[in-house]
């Protein structure tokens, strides 16, 4: 042997990562313990960075509404809450399964953390579902950022070419459809550890569909319930009408040799349309003046500028969860392969703080935008 030889093997043996080193351990790291410290100092530098980003936009935030709650308030009329809590619902629900998962790995369940992680990507998909119902109903309404708004209150939901759900759900069709052919192609094969990570994504790539399955009925819902409100209010509307025509003053203007009755009547609807309201009858008390008039918020400038920060925010979130799904993806095929152990469960754990972090956010943004009026 060599003198270079016997030296190289000698500082190896000083490190002591030719004997008892594990495949999992950096050759930069000594003990799993240190490895695993060090990567959660890494996670957790990078999860304040995530908060100093939302930070100002949840700044923008409350500096807009600051300055235009009325805006705000009435733009907010447009969100649906049903959908918003049931997202909340569905986020919260996959962080007891990402905390589930972290446990598997610890105590090196590897079924039950396949489940777990199946299970928060699953949530994930239906999360995403629920946003492209909400998100296209918008768009086909005209509620977009300040550049595009092109809502009209006179025609609130016009008829459009443009299906915006099916662009939406087109990348999740190939998606399915190509998850669906690997499990064929793997099963034909008999390749079982392929078998094995198809299975639990077939059943991710579903739930998306599953989301836009439960995003229709609640929108639907809503829709059929807005639509019996704005019927009753016609109905009603036009019984008041009925009855305030029916006067006195307009019995006697029927007959035609009473042509100052009729020139009372024309007044008073020529006086009605100067107002803008219904006109002051003798014996009458006015119980205040007008001190304001109420300003349109549906427009480009101003509620433009709330659906703006409804999308970035929103946006920049659903991002994230994208984000969380690839790595979740990546922790579900790692955990097939059985590489966690009770010394070895980092990647878990750090995925684990960014989901966290993820629904933490959802239940800042969903309180703010949809709830305060």
């Amino acid at each position: 042997m060599s003198t270079i030889e016997a030296a190289a093997e000698n500082a190896h043996d000083a490190h002591g990562h030719d004997h008892d080193h594990p495949s999992f351990l950096a050759h930069h790291f000594d003990t799993p313990e240190q490895q695993f410290d060090s990567g959660k100092l890494g996670i957790w530098l990078f999860l304040v960075t995530e908060i100093l980003f939302f930070s100002g936009m949840f700044c923008a935030y409350a500096i807009f509404r600051m300055l235009r709650p009325d805006v705000f308030e009435g733009c907010s009329q447009f969100l649906n809450t049903k959908l918003g809590a049931i997202n909340t619902g569905v986020l919260l629900f996959s962080s007891l399964t990402m905390a589930w998962a972290v446990r598997c790995s610890q105590t090196r369940q590897n079924k039950g953390l396949v489940a777990m992680l199946a299970s928060t990507l699953s949530c994930a998909m239906i999360f995403l579902g629920v946003k492209a119902i909400e998100y296209s109903h918008k768009w086909e309404m005209g509620l977009l950022p300040a550049g595009l708004f092109t809502f009209d209150q006179n025609n609130p939901h016009p008829e459009t070419d443009t299906h915006y759900l099916f662009y939406i759900c087109l990348p999740f069709m190939f998606l399915l459809a190509g998850v669906v052919l690997w499990l064929i192609i793997s099963l034909v094969r008999g390749n079982e550890f392929h078998v094995k990570c198809a299975k639990p994504l077939t059943v991710v790539a579903i739930c998306f569909f599953v989301g836009i399955g439960l995003g229709m009925i609640l929108e639907s819902g809503d829709s059929s319930h807005s639509e019996e409100e704005g019927l009753e209010e016609e109905v009603m509307m036009a019984e008041a009408v009925e009855l305030g025509n029916e006067s006195v003053l307009q019995k006697i203007s029927r007959d035609d040799t009473n042509s100052g009755a009729k020139s009372e009547l024309i007044a008073r609807a020529r006086q009605s349309d100067t107002a803008g309201t219904s006109i002051v009858q003798e014996g009458q008390i006015i119980s205040g003046a007008i001190v304001s008039v109420e300003e349109d918020v549906m427009t480009k400038r101003q509620a433009g500028v709330f659906f703006s920060i409804y999308y970035c925010m929103t946006g920049v979130h659903a991002i994230h969860i994208l984000f969380g799904i690839g790595f979740l993806v990546w922790l579900l095929v790692r955990a097939v392969r059985e590489d966690f152990n009770p010394q070895y469960f980092g990647p878990v754990d750090y995925v684990g703080l960014y989901w966290h972090l993820v629904d933490l956010i959802w239940i800042y943004l969903f309180p703010l935008l949809y709830l305060i009026r």
